[in-house]
């Protein structure tokens, strides 16, 4: 039976710091139950997968991944057909597990990242369980050790999520209803919050994308980051994939207003359900139907903001904060203030801006 490292075995690792000083390996992965693996799903029915199995980890891309040497098999759920693909840079796995969308596997005391569709391992890989997963003395969080490794996913004041400096650049939402929130070249996942706060460098999750984000949004099954007058489009199926042929101007993608030629915007949205996108550049808005492409005409509409930074149209509350009883609702952020409305309509129609919230309420933060 395919095997993996669930979250309660995730969390079992905190009271492994000393039996891993003395270079104890990871414990094998426990069964998966089936309930873990989505409906319909029977794994004694898998008789295709080879056996015996190193371990599993159920996928975003409705995969299992299984693991034997460098050698990994993918039952797709959705089309219950076995697929093959060597990994050399992964190699053997005792142990694996997915976190916030991040794919790890665990060789020993060790582990690495990977990419679970190409199978790709960044750089610096691998690194000290101690140094990661676990509170050991003198390791993790800030410290160097005999390996020459700290932890490096946290980089100094301005990515401090309460910070009273804190700058948001864009917000986003993909169709799996992961929530992304981006500032300077790392990003947050403001719907992971039961699982901690942690910021990325945004190369992490799109190693092919841009260096910064200013806007983002998300329709059909994918994921578009906006920097300056370049646009990256990614597939949001298994994972991120960037498009053939892009990054590509802004303009060869949406059009531009008439008679106005856009060096940057500073947000976009589209509200669920909907093509139309709404494009924000200093004290002016617009929306386009995204359906038209390059040809959309760009029609401008009255809004209260004399800028703003980030927006966001999603149909559940974000963080704490909602800004409808029901239906969608939008977010538009300025600096370290946050503004609610119910719909477009509402922010087409006020005279004046609302009471604004502390933007750090989307990062969890009470102060």
């Amino acid at each position: 039976m395919a095997r993996v490292l669930g979250a309660p075995v995730a969390l079992g690792l905190w009271s492994l710091c000393w039996s891993l000083a003395i270079a104890t390996p990871l414990p094998p992965g426990v069964c998966v139950e089936e309930s873990q693996m989505g409906p319909g799903v029977n794994l004694r029915e898998m008789e295709e997968f080879p056996q015996p199995c190193g371990c599993c980890i159920p996928s975003r891309s409705q995969q299992c991944l299984s693991d034997q040497g460098d050698r990994e098999w993918f039952w797709d759920l959705a089309t219950g057909t076995m697929k093959e693909r060597s990994w050399p840079a992964v190699g053997n796995c005792s142990s694996a597990l997915r976190w916030l969308g991040r794919y790890y596997c665990f060789q020993g005391n060790q582990f690495l990242r990977f990419d679970p569709v190409r199978g790709e391992v960044p750089p610096r890989y691998p690194r000290d369980v101690r140094d990661y997963f676990m509170p050991c003395p003198g390791r993790g969080h800030g410290h160097r050790n005999g390996t020459g490794h700290g932890n490096s996913t946290h980089h100094g004041p301005e990515y401090m999520r309460c910070s009273p400096h804190l700058v948001l650049s864009a917000l986003t939402s993909d169709n799996h209803g992961a929530t992304y929130a981006f500032s300077g070249t790392h990003y947050w996942r403001l719907d992971t919050s039961r699982d901690g706060w942690h910021s990325w460098p945004i190369a992490h999750q799109w190693p092919q994308g841009p260096s910064a984000v200013d806007a983002a949004f998300s329709w059909e099954e994918k994921l578009y980051l906006v920097q300056g007058t370049q646009v990256y489009v990614f597939l949001t199926k298994g994972g991120y994939t960037l498009v053939s042929g892009y990054p590509k101007r802004l303009e060869k993608e949406v059009g531009t207003p008439h008679g106005i030629i856009l060096d940057s915007v500073d947000a976009a949205f589209i509200c669920p359900g909907s093509s139309r996108l709404h494009i924000m550049a200093g004290r002016r808005l617009w929306w386009l139907d995204l359906k038209s492409g390059a040809q959309a005409t760009w029609t401008e509409l009255p809004w209260p903001h004399e800028k703003v930074d980030g927006a966001l149209c999603m149909e559940k509350s974000l963080g704490p904060n909602s800004c409808s009883a029901n239906g969608p609702g939008l977010y538009l952020i300025h600096g370290p203030n946050l503004y609610c409305y119910s719909d477009v309509e509402k922010l087409n129609a006020a005279k004046a801006l609302p009471q604004p919230q502390n933007v750090t309420s989307l990062l969890g933060c009470t102060h």
